[in-house]
């Protein structure tokens, strides 16, 4: 499939912020990812994931979501990664941006969130239940929305490896505390960072799934 690689500077909470868009020809959504801490946009198991997503027609927004004067300091104090409210305030401002700027046309709208981004992702979610479709969340911290996961109404599939038991038992955790529709499961044989062998394709091919099933066209305005 023909995508189109595109760079834009988004505007959100008072900063601007660099970010790689993937176009394909005729998008059926649009995937904001938050990546995890330490990352960036150019992550390549984000990127990996975001190909895939493409391949399925859908749009891809890789943005990093600290400045480059925060990431200096935050690869110093390591405070700013942590910082769950300010990382969704910012998603939330980039799905503003992308439902009135609308870089892919008028389209539904997902969020895919790595490590920590994942609870970014689901507050963000919360915070605009209008926009937000679905959510997928990859190796995730949704334990660390806390209040906000009660009031996610985006469809959520939580993808877990298998020998990450820690992470299964958050992330079962985060599950009860969900009432939109949501499912976690939990892939086989796979770490934390999903670096075995085929791991990441059975969670971009999940995703893919996901959100061309939840991700439904938009009500006209």
């Amino acid at each position: 499939m023909d995508v189109r690689d595109e760079t834009a500077t988004i505007p959100t909470g008072g900063v601007l912020l660099p970010a790689d868009l993937l176009v394909p020809a005729e998008p059926v959504g649009a995937v904001l990812f938050a990546h995890g801490s330490g990352s960036s946009r150019h992550s390549p198991r984000n990127v990996a994931v975001a190909r895939t997503l493409n391949r399925g027609g859908i749009g891809t927004v890789l943005v990093d979501l600290l400045t480059a004067a925060e990431e200096e300091k935050d690869a110093v104090t390591a405070e700013l990664r942590f910082d769950i409210g300010l990382l969704a305030d910012r998603l939330a401002g980039i799905v503003d941006w992308l439902a009135t700027e609308r870089p892919f046309g008028a389209i539904p709208i997902g969020l895919f969130g790595a490590s920590t981004g994942a609870a970014a992702a689901l507050v963000a979610a919360a915070q605009r239940p209008e926009l937000v479709g679905a959510v997928v969340s990859r190796g995730g911290r949704p334990d660390l929305a806390g209040d906000a996961l009660g009031r996610v109404r985006a469809a959520t599939l939580l993808l877990v490896g298998g020998l990450d038991e820690q992470v299964i038992t958050l992330n079962e955790l985060a599950l009860g505390k969900l009432t939109s529709q949501a499912e976690l499961r939990v892939i086989p044989g796979a770490t934390h960072l999903f670096e075995e062998p085929g791991t990441l394709d059975q969670v971009a091919e999940a995703a893919v799934a996901w959100f061309r099933e939840h991700l439904l066209p938009q009500p006209a305005a």
